[in-house]
């Protein structure tokens, strides 16, 4: 029997707040090797060393040393990134003041490995890049307009073309800015307080379908001045950039990870069912997949990655800041049988089906959100939206402005009304650092946001009471007798279904909650996969029916034209005890929770009452922003 647990906070909602942001309660995650004591300790946490808190984060943020950031009007460096992140006060490339709400715990600077700091050296005429033939050519190009644009559409063409290749010839030239970078990042990593994280951005683009993967160290400059980022000019297939990985580990013993992100660009090459080199999946392939890229990108400034209507068009949530006409060049446009290989939760469901074929899951990934500015800003709420790139910073005309041209058709173009204003990681671990945030990525046990700073926390076995989820120490029980988000159900008891307890918190400086949802995909014995979506909770005293979902609209509070709106619908806290009513042992199953705000106002409407503009009856001027937990996985 299904049973929900929904709570308001009321008056004490400040108190609630402070204790979500401390994680609850104190617990130790399954494997970890607890201290042994010869005499009992008063203090009940003595050995314990589970995750305590959420660390808030952006894993993919771009400066002035990527190309397409700064030929874009970005001046501002990786430097200037992280203490933007940290919570200072900067001026951005436009000249205006901007700084966050709160500071974030940890920052990735991503820069893209093709063409790695070209546009400073262009500026500051540096003398290595003088050194190189191409280079120089450039720098005597990049004195007028139009030389410059020439010099740019040469470097682009060379980058997208069916045969790319890197026109600069020495490796120097990217090696001077790798070296500054990872000793700014190192110079801005402080334990416990901000982690640095020291990352790149490769961007392969086949036939000009998105795969790119933001790559990730968990180490500092000592062991990543060892290597070089690995670029497109290196090789487009993935496959080659898990073994530049795999080769810097044995070399350096350091650690990475890669997360893919914008599969919505791919034109269904993110998750297609085959290697890039066109053979079939096998059990070497998923496994060596799952073992480099644990977690994908599934929500930032270019559309959210989560489902389409397409392909599930029983899901009203479904819609969410769509970005799905065409590849990553807007010149192929999308076509409806690419969307099943593109979006997360199809991706989800096929890796179950595959793992049947083929013993492993190739698609076994946690999901976290992050923005992909080009700005070196890593802003992510709707009123305080810094945009895509630096010329889309707040501006009265930013909505139509170009972002994407098509050479092929108008109508697959993009402009600034159509991105998001970003998204974030958040990731359960017990302290700010690099060993223990990557330590949490690895297994899984993050979740992703569309920008404000839901809490939430989910954890499943078989044998939790319902009223467990109310108990002060319902995280300890959670990973002492079952498993978090990003873990694994095998086996299940005889006469035994998964049992699920779910806490969410609104942000403190956001919307109230409408719902959680918990999103089921299994796989029948035919091989056939399915989904379904499950209401575990919901504010404002609604009821759920018998098919597992409430139907009646939270309802809006929105004063579009002021860009304001009240909390006096939602609930602040939502918690939920659940059981599946429908599960089978004998197949392989998922369950990932989404947890979805109340409407407010979109950072489109914050402008028209900024800038005092009339947006065009095409431009979404609500939202409802959401969470996306990683899967917990059922293998019989």
């Amino acid at each position: 029997m299904r049973r929900n647990r929904i709570f308001i906070l009321g008056t004490v909602i400040a108190v609630g707040l402070v204790a979500a942001e401390q994680g609850w309660t104190n617990e130790p995650i399954v494997g970890e090797e607890q201290v042994a004591h010869d005499e009992p300790n008063y203090s009940p946490f003595v050995g314990r060393f589970g995750a305590t808190q959420v660390f808030w984060g952006d894993t993919h943020l771009h400066t002035s040393n990527s190309p397409d950031a700064g030929f874009a009007g970005n001046t501002l460096g990786p430097a200037e990134a992280y203490r933007f992140a940290r919570g200072e006060e900067v001026t951005s490339s436009t000249g205006q003041l901007v700084r966050l709400v709160r500071p974030l715990d940890f920052l990735v600077v991503a820069d893209h490995a093709e063409y790695y700091g070209l546009p400073g050296l262009l500026k500051n005429r540096d003398p290595v890049l003088l050194s190189d033939p191409v280079g120089k050519r450039w720098l005597e190009m990049f004195k007028t307009p139009e030389g410059a644009h020439e010099a740019f559409m040469e470097i682009v063409q060379s980058a997208t073309g069916d045969d790319p290749r890197e026109l600069v010839a020495n490796p120097a030239v990217k090696q001077s800015v790798w070296e500054r970078y990872i000793a700014t990042a190192d110079q801005y990593d402080e334990p416990g307080s901000f982690t640095a994280f020291i990352g790149f951005e490769w961007s392969s683009s086949p036939r000009g379908g998105n795969l790119h993967r933001v790559v990730i160290f968990r180490d500092g400059a000592d062991h990543a001045q060892h290597t070089m980022p690995f670029s497109l000019f290196d090789s487009e297939d993935p496959e080659a950039l898990w073994g530049y990985m795999a080769n810097y580990e044995e070399n350096t013993a350091g650690r990475m990870l890669a997360l893919a992100h914008n599969g919505n660009w791919s034109n269904g090459l993110m998750f297609q069912l085959e290697r890039m080199n066109g053979r079939r999946f096998d059990r070497a392939y998923a496994e060596k997949r799952m073992r480099w890229e644990p977690i994908y990108e599934v929500t930032q400034i270019k559309g959210d990655g989560e489902t389409h209507p397409y392909v599930t068009p029983d899901d009203e949530f479904a819609d969410f800041e769509p970005w799905d006409k065409a590849d990553v060049s807007a010149s192929a446009a999308k076509k409806p049988e690419m969307l099943q290989f593109e979006y997360a939760r199809e991706a989800l469901k096929n890796g179950l089906a595959q793992e049947g074929k083929i013993g492993a899951n190739p698609f076994k990934f946690g999901m976290v959100g992050s923005t992909d500015s080009h700005t070196s800003l890593a802003t992510s709420r709707e009123d305080n939206n810094f945009g895509k790139v630096s010329y889309m910073e707040p501006t009265a005309d930013r909505w139509k402005k170009v972002l994407i041209s098509s050479q092929t058709d108008p109508k697959l173009s993009s402009v600034g009304s159509e991105t998001g204003a970003a998204g974030l990681a958040a990731v359960w671990a017990r302290e700010n650092t690099r060993e223990a945030i990557f330590d949490a990525m690895m297994r899984k046990e993050v979740y992703a946001t569309t920008g404000s700073r839901i809490l939430v926390r989910v954890f499943a076995g078989w044998d939790f009471d319902a009223d467990e989820v109310e108990h002060h120490d319902f995280a300890q029980q959670g990973y002492t007798r079952g498993v978090p988000m990003g873990g694994d159900l095998t086996n299940a008891p005889a006469g035994k279904a998964p049992t699920f307890m779910i806490r969410s918190l609104r942000d403190p400086d956001n919307a109230n909650l409408d719902r959680v949802q918990i999103i089921k995909g299994w796989v029948d014995s035919s091989g056939k996969t399915h989904e379904r979506i499950y209401d575990v909770a919901v504010s404002d005293g609604r009821t759920i029916g018998p098919d597992g979902r409430c139907r009646t609209p939270v309802g809006s509070t929105v004063d579009v034209a002021n860009a304001s709106y009240t909390n006096t619908i939602g609930n602040p806290l939502l918690t939920a005890y659940w059981v599946d009513p429908d599960f089978d042992p004998n197949l392989r199953a998922m369950y990932y929770v989404r947890v979805i705000e109340i409407p407010k106002p979109r950072w489109s409407a914050y402008d028209a009452k900024f800038f005092n503009v009339q947006m065009p009856d095409n431009v979404p001027m609500t939202v409802q922003d959401r969470a996306y937990t990683s899967p917990i996985w059922y293998t019989p």
